[in-house]
């Protein structure tokens, strides 16, 4: 009897540990270190995303009930972090200049950024090509070589994210496996240089126990309650097409989606009424027939979205169909802290509305959260109540007067704190973020400076004098 039908686990693990290697060989013969090559890596990815476009949107329909816009939007957002690199890869990879320190002079200083060997991307069912393609344009852009474990829920997607792996790349540089989370479990057994997930905090702690074994570092993009204040000076029509516009992307399905809103109490009637309008003129009478909304994932998720809407502080929606996996875009009215909906992350459409009076409320609620919030959206008018949300509330990022549109700037690192994640990424932080950066000291020999060699004796009074 052979070992595979002996132990399959075995045999499981074997295939893990020969793509693993293969990958390791490749890379410690040096063929990822050159510009010429990483480049080529970063045009051949922007090739497939052209290609496969179109099978992508109706991929995206068919695995989470995508609309074209917003299919777009994630693949223009993958394509746009992808063309950023391209562009500046070059001037990425030049060493850093630094200045050096008097004792050690002559000499320069420097910052190289070197690849870090194989990386594990793990990637999430809410955005699924977008969120395993961009923190594999930074490993590739850093010079490392990517094994990638697609979302096993949107299986129409990652199969394409296969495809592409094997049309554009060979294994050594990139290869896919799909599957569930025995497939995961199995990987996470092997060493790698870098793991990058993106996810739930639970599963966010596995990943990190397992990280555990080889001391392999991680980031992890997770996620937490983010909080929306709409203070008493804010303009309402703007800000109630910019908060719904966040909140109901995706179905609510987005990690850094507004989750509840703290609204000031001397505008509470008026932003209630403004918000009904808004979402009306979006999805018009019935959401569910609008071609502009999202479903839920699957139905384990459609029974936890709906099991947190109170019928009884419903303002708009309150609707679904399990059938179709739809939940109107919903909003409650007199939600208080203690509420079901206020437990845990909603990623679902519906939105909790919670009046407040003073600023000094929301700062005390959120000290008593389990971790700080992904992302924060404030919209004032007044620079003072600016400055002194930013002071008093710890987040990940996030925007004033708007919401999730930060995560679009390829000048801005996105990543959480605390348990909302660790580490970040995005554009040139991607790059870093799949980088070493070794510090090189290069002295001269034309002069030895002797005050660091023994005997001390008169040197000390010249270290006392510096020394102040």
């Amino acid at each position: 009897m052979n070992a595979a039908v002996e132990n399959p686990s075995h045999a499981r693990q074997g295939w893990a540990t020969s793509a693993v290697a293969r990958q390791r060989t490749f890379f410690e013969s040096g063929a990822t270190r050159s510009y010429e090559f990483r480049l080529q890596q970063l045009k051949q990815l922007k090739a497939a995303m052209l290609k496969y476009a179109d099978e992508l949107e109706v991929a995206l329909k068919a695995d989470i009930g995508r609309p074209p816009l917003e299919v777009y939007v994630e693949l223009n957002t993958a394509l746009d972090d992808l063309n950023h690199a391209i562009k500046h890869l070059k001037s990425w990879m030049r060493p850093k200049r630094v200045g050096t320190t008097m004792f050690a002079q002559p000499g320069t200083s420097r910052i190289e950024y070197t690849p870090l060997g194989v990386t594990f991307v793990m990637g999430p069912y809410n955005y699924p090509f977008l969120l395993c393609v961009q923190p594999m344009v930074g490993a590739l852009a850093a010079g490392n070589t990517v094994i990638m474990k697609p979302s096993s829920l949107t299986p129409n997607v990652s199969k394409i994210i296969e495809k592409i792996a094997k049309e554009f790349f060979t294994p050594e540089v990139f290869q896919v496996f799909l599957g569930s989370t025995d497939v995961t479990d199995t990987l996470l057994e092997e060493q790698f240089d870098h793991i990058f997930f993106t996810g739930s905090p639970r599963v966010g702690r596995l990943v990190m126990a397992k990280a555990a074994k080889y001391l392999t570092p991680v980031t992890l993009e997770l996620g937490g309650k983010s909080p929306t204040i709409i203070h008493s000076d804010a303009k309402l029509d703007v800000a109630a097409k910019r908060l719904l516009a966040g909140k109901m992307m995706n179905a609510g399905q987005t990690c850094i989606a507004p989750d509840h809103v703290f609204v000031h109490a001397s505008i509470k009637e008026a932003f209630e009424k403004k918000l009904v309008e808004t979402l009306r003129g979006f999805y018009g009478d019935n959401p569910q027939q609008s071609p502009d909304f999202g479903r839920i994932i699957n139905a384990r998720h459609f029974d936890r979205v709906t099991s947190l809407i109170d019928p009884t502080k419903v303002l708009a929606g309150g609707q679904s169909d399990k059938a179709s996996l739809y939940i109107a875009p919903t909003l409650l009215r007199n939600v208080t802290l203690d509420d079901a909906v206020m437990q845990e992350e909603i990623f679902g459409p519906v939105l909790p509305l919670i009046t407040y009076e003073r600023l000094d409320e929301i700062y005390t609620h959120m000290k008593k959260l389990p971790r700080h919030p992904l992302a924060l959206y404030l919209f004032t008018e007044s620079k003072e109540v600016e400055n002194e949300v930013l002071q008093n509330i710890q987040f990940g990022g996030g925007c004033i007067n708007n919401t999730m549109m930060h995560i679009a700037n390829a000048n801005l690192p996105f990543g959480g704190v605390g348990e909302s994640g660790m580490g970040s990424y995005h554009a040139h932080k991607s790059f870093l973020t799949f980088s070493h950066q070794r510090s090189i000291l290069k002295s001269a020999t034309f002069f030895d400076l002797p005050l660091r060699y023994a005997p001390y004796k008169d040197k000390v009074k010249i270290f006392k004098s510096l020394f102040k």
